[in-house]
C-alpha cells in the first residue's frame, strides 16, 4: 500500500514526487509562485507534486488539494486552479495533495503502472520474436483499452501465429522476472543504458529519465512502472491489425 511521501523541499523547480515513489498517493507541497491566467483563472506553481499529468500514453491523475482553510478538486489541467477555489493562494502556503480514490483503486486492482510496463514489455517481445520490421510508435496505457502502435506490417497469413508467439514470449519473460530500473542520468550515461543511442528529441545537455527492463536496452519515459517484470502478471494480445 502506498505511503505518504516525505515533505517537499521548499525551493527549486517542482519536484515530481511520483518519480521518487511511483506508488505515492499523497504529498506535502508549498506554493512558490502564483500567476493570473486568462479567463480569471490562477496558475499555481508548487515546489512538489504527486499528480502525474497526462502524457506518454498515461492518463492524468485527479484528486484533491487541501489547505488549512479549504479543500478543492483538481481540474484536468493540473497546473491551473479555479479562481473560486476558496483558498487565499499566496507564496509560502502549505498544501496537502491527495490522489483520487479512483487511482488508489486502480493501483490495487488494475494498476496503471502494470499497464504502462506491459506496453514496454511488448516492445521487447516484438524484438525477441524477430519482428524487426516493426518500429514502436504511440502507446495508449489507459485502462479502457491499452494498445501500442507500430510502423510496419505483418503478412495477414502470419498474424495469428505472431500473436501466439508474442503471448508466449511475454509469459516467459513475466515468469522469469527481472528488475525494472528507473533512473535520471546524464545524456552520455543514458545513451549507454539505451543501447548506444537516444531519440533525436532528447537534448544532449539534458538528463533523461530512463526505464530499463532487466538486461534489455532501456528507453526514455516519464511514466510510472512496476519494479519487476513479474509484477505485470499477464499480457494478452487481443488483436493485431
Amino acid at each position: 500500500m502506498a505511503t505518504e511521501a516525505a515533505p517537499a523541499r521548499p525551493a527549486g523547480p517542482t519536484r515530481l514526487v511520483y518519480f521518487d515513489d511511483m506508488s505515492a498517493l499523497r504529498s506535502a507541497a508549498t506554493v512558490i509562485a502564483v500567476h493570473q491566467e486568462e479567463g480569471g483563472r490562477v496558475a499555481v506553481v508548487l515546489d512538489a507534486t504527486v499528480f502525474h499529468p497526462q502524457g506518454g500514453g498515461q492518463p492524468a491523475d485527479t484528486g484533491a488539494i487541501s489547505a488549512a482553510s479549504a479543500r478543492f478538486s483538481t481540474t484536468e489541467d493540473l497546473r491551473v486552479l479555479e479562481k473560486d477555489a476558496g483558498i487565499n493562494l499566496k507564496r509560502g502556503l502549505c498544501l496537502l495533495l491527495i490522489v483520487s480514490k479512483f487511482k488508489a483503486l486502480l493501483l490495487i486492482m488494475l494498476s496503471l503502472s502494470r499497464l504502462h510496463s506491459a506496453g514496454h514489455l511488448l516492445d521487447i517481445c516484438v524484438h525477441n520474436v524477430g519482428l524487426f520490421q516493426l518500429e514502436p510508435g504511440k502507446g495508449y496505457h489507459f485502462p479502457d483499452g491499452p494498445f501500442v502502435e507500430y510502423k510496419g506490417a505483418i503478412p495477414p497469413d502470419q498474424i495469428q501465429d505472431r500473436k501466439n508467439e508474442l503471448e508466449r514470449e511475454a509469459k516467459r519473460l513475466i515468469s522469469e522476472g527481472a528488475k525494472v530500473l528507473v533512473t535520471v542520468v546524464p545524456y552520455e550515461e543514458a545513451e549507454k543504458l539505451c543501447g548506444g543511442s537516444l531519440p533525436s528529441y532528447i537534448l544532449k545537455d539534458s538528463t533523461p529519465r530512463i526505464v530499463k527492463f532487466g538486461e534489455y536496452p532501456g528507453g526514455p519515459c516519464g511514466g510510472t512502472h512496476v519494479t519487476d517484470i513479474s509484477i505485470i502478471n499477464n499480457l494478452k494480445v487481443i488483436i493485431i491489425f
